[in-house]
């Protein structure tokens, strides 16, 4: 008897130890009084030694609740059929307070459910991360916009950048608020990226604010007062090699699924953007008309009229303004007739407003909104860019989810600029195909500091801000804006692979475009920006970034240098079975085109000083 009890307990211990592990093993984690210590192959590599909220009395004791497997389908994205597994866990942290624990294969996921609220502003969240000094890490100085650099550094002690955060400062004069998302490597070949998904009505984004080596887990303004049962949005760890950070689904996994019921009018694709070239809007219905005419030479489905659409009859000469008698209507007419889908701008209104472009105030109340989106429609505009929301508050929130909500019911494409990072939106209203969120190319218009730190802000990207979600870089300028720009022509063509976004906004002007080698029209002419796989193939962050991402029975594959030396890659693209016949876009030493064909994949790329190659396949 003593034999068979001493068997069951010590399958009891074995099951336990399973338990607390992601599906795969990999990834397990350990009760460390009021919080968790996260591993990765038996290794620590994350540590919460606080989780739960503001009056938590018990420590953290996980009781499996079952097996949760993701299986779905996207319009956009990384990878459209996803799949993912986990265990999920739950622990009681005090009077009403639930902790809800999700162990992927690739990471983890948790979240708070409060219950018996009556009437009561929410408690304040204790989650904190532990992120020792030395810990290598590229890490983002918020801002409302999230557009700032990701630099590599090994501590916390970071002096604010004034251009963009430099009203958050510690007793000491660091900076002290943080961003998503967040990349750290706490041993070699091991990273973690931490961010957030599954934003919901009533609830604010967060952030994390540092005391030192502590970093906890703030959500932005929420003055509800709630009742009944309350939800706060998942925080979200993403572990692993840099493929399976680079590969992961992990926030849309977590996040609500489709809520639209027809979704048949999403069509993701490139667009030819008015804004770049000139730093100005779209209130000249000629240069819209070139940019129409652009889309229709190199194909492409839509352009976008950009800010003061709504100026169009009233051009700026040096004379002054006059009125040259086209309007908004007449450019999307002549858009649609030239078989171009337009999209157009407007500004949210609740960001910055005085002094910025409109049109403003359409879209904020809800009738307003209605008549606006159903005129869209009528007229033949296929998708907005909504532009300078004001951050990650509850109000912001809620807002982003009334225009999703309602540019779906009248068949619109959606694409938040000057916005927060996405946080798993993409897949509940597939209808938003992008967001900004980022420090991109628009910023050659603005300051002369992007022209040095573009190739090596470029060879991040990947690896932190675009791994949560679409973003609208606009990639892939050619010529010269207000700044000029050091990297090479295959650099920038190489973006509009490496960068994934549902809408992807070519930046240049038309005469660049149409002055470039034929081979290079074809590649916008056939460049998908959806894809069926992702792979993550050689790279560090800020060094360099190789990608191969497949379309159909296609197979691009995109690698760009971050630094101002030549680099050789060595790449292992033997997961591409058939390459019989290749196109290889790379620079020549002069800096200009290298264009060929060849007939199978070298082992080894020489990667110029701040360029980047295209290997595309066709089967």
């Amino acid at each position: 008897m003593k034999r068979i009890l001493c068997f069951v307990f010590g399958c009891c211990l074995m099951l336990s130890a399973v338990a607390q592990q992601s599906p795969n093993g990999k990834i397990s984690v350990k009760f460390e009084g009021n919080g968790l210590s996260v591993l990765y192959q038996q290794q620590p590599v994350l540590a919460i030694p606080v989780l739960g909220y503001e009056g938590q009395s018990k420590k953290v004791k996980l009781t499996y609740k079952g097996d949760v497997t993701d299986d779905y389908r996207m319009l956009s994205g990384k990878r459209l059929h996803c799949t993912n597994q986990a265990r999920e866990y739950e622990a009681d942290l005090g009077e009403n307070l639930r902790l809800v624990l999700r162990l992927y294969n690739d990471g983890i996921a948790f979240r708070y459910v409060l219950s018996g609220l009556r009437n009561q502003v929410l408690p304040k969240e204790q989650t904190t991360y532990l992120i020792p000094e030395g810990t290598k890490r590229w890490m983002q100085q918020w801002t409302e916009a999230y557009e700032g650099f990701f630099p590599f550094t090994t501590t916390c002690n970071v002096e604010p950048v004034p251009s963009f955060s430099g009203i958050f400062k510690s007793a000491e004069g660091f900076n002290n608020r943080w961003g998503y998302p967040a990349l750290l490597s706490p041993a070699d070949h091991v990273f973690v990226l931490l961010s957030e998904a599954n934003i919901e009505r009533r609830q604010s984004a967060s952030c994390l604010y540092n005391e030192g080596e502590r970093f906890r887990v703030v959500p932005d303004k929420n003055e509800l007062r709630v009742s009944g049962i309350w939800r706060s949005p998942w925080r979200v760890a993403i572990i692993g090699s840099l493929a399976d950070v680079v590969e992961s689904t992990l926030i849309t996994d977590v996040s609500a699924p489709n809520k639209l019921l027809d979704t048949s009018w999403i069509h993701p694709g490139v667009v030819s953007w008015i804004y770049w070239a000139y730093n100005h809007g779209s209130n000249d219905f000629e240069i819209i008309k070139k940019y129409v005419d652009m889309a229709v030479t190199l194909k492409l489905p839509y352009v976008l009229i950009d800010a003061e659409w709504d100026e169009m009859n009233q051009r700026s000469t040096a004379e002054g303004k006059v009125k040259d008698g086209k309007t908004i209507e007449e450019a999307v007419a002549y858009a649609t007739t030239q078989g171009v889908k337009p999209l157009i701008w407007y500004n949210s209104s609740v960001g910055w407003i005085d002094g910025a472009p409109g049109p403003k105030f359409r879209l904020n109340k809800p009738e307003d909104r209605e008549r606006e989106f159903a005129w869209c429609e009528k007229i033949g505009v296929a998708g907005v860019k909504i532009d300078f929301f004001s951050g990650d508050n509850q109000m912001n929130m809620d807002y982003c989810i009334d225009l999703l909500e309602c540019a779906a019911r009248h068949h619109l494409l959606v694409n938040f600029h000057g916005a927060p990072i996405p946080r798993g939106w993409q897949r509940t209203y597939p209808n938003l195909l992008s967001t900004e969120g980022v420090y991109g190319a628009e910023w050659y218009n603005n300051v002369p500091t992007f022209t040095n730190q573009a190739a090596s802000h470029n060879a991040t990207l990947p690896f932190t801000r675009n791994v949560v979600g679409p973003m609208d870089y606009t990639p892939c300028a050619f010529s010269d804006s207000q700044h000029p720009h050091i990297t090479s022509l295959a650099h920038e063509l190489a973006l509009t692979v490496l960068y994934e976004s549902g809408l992807q906004h070519l930046a240049d002007k038309p005469e660049s475009y149409l002055a470039q080698p034929q081979a290079v029209q074809d590649f916008f002419t056939e460049l998908p920006n959806v894809w069926d796989e992702t792979r993550f193939v050689a790279g560090y962050p800020g060094k360099s970034a190789v990608l191969a991402r497949r379309f159909g029975h296609s197979w691009y594959v995109a690698g760009i240098n971050g630094l101002d030396e030549a680099q050789t890659f060595s790449l292992d693209l033997s997961f591409i079975k058939s390459a019989d016949k290749i196109q290889y876009f790379a620079d020549a030493p002069d800096g200009s085109w290298a264009i060929t064909n060849i007939e199978s994949f070298p082992t080894q790329v020489l990667c110029q000083p701040r360029g980047g190659f295209v290997f595309v396949v066709h089967e």
